[in-house]
């Protein structure tokens, strides 16, 4: 097998994924997935698909994370194996769909708009 290249994104963050065959290690930006993600909840994030498909300790995955907080990083990161797992094995795709794994989260920060402190908030108002 040759190397399995995709994308993902969330938010600002976006991940670019290298997969190949291996033993199941994790890389992302040059550092370990634990060291990179101490929290074991977004580690599980991060392995949601490979854990859904039984093949965690089969691919070698290098990321190349940017942009964004670590909960839209590590989602951005779980989009981009679920649709590199598709290229190798396309017969995956309903299961990682069923999951919610394929679907693109489009939610991100709305501008601020000229005369509002916020997006939304207005400036107080008095009418006196």
């Amino acid at each position: 097998m040759e190397v399995i290249n995709a994308l993902g994104r969330r938010k600002r963050a976006v991940a670019r994924i290298y997969v190949s065959e291996g033993t199941g290690k994790i890389i992302i930006n040059k550092r370990d997935l634990t060291e990179y993600f101490p929290s074991t909840i977004l580690q599980f994030v991060v392995k949601q698909p490979l854990n859904l498909l039984d093949v965690a300790e089969k691919y070698d995955i290098k990321v190349n994370l940017f942009g964004g907080g670590f909960t839209g990083q590590s989602q951005a990161v779980r989009l981009a194996i679920a649709r590199a797992l598709i290229k190798i094995n396309p017969e995956d795709k309903s299961a990682l769909r069923k999951e919610g794994f394929v679907t693109r989260d489009p939610r991100s920060v709305e501008r601020k708009k000229p005369g509002q402190p916020k997006a939304r908030r207005h400036f107080q108002f008095s009418k006196r």
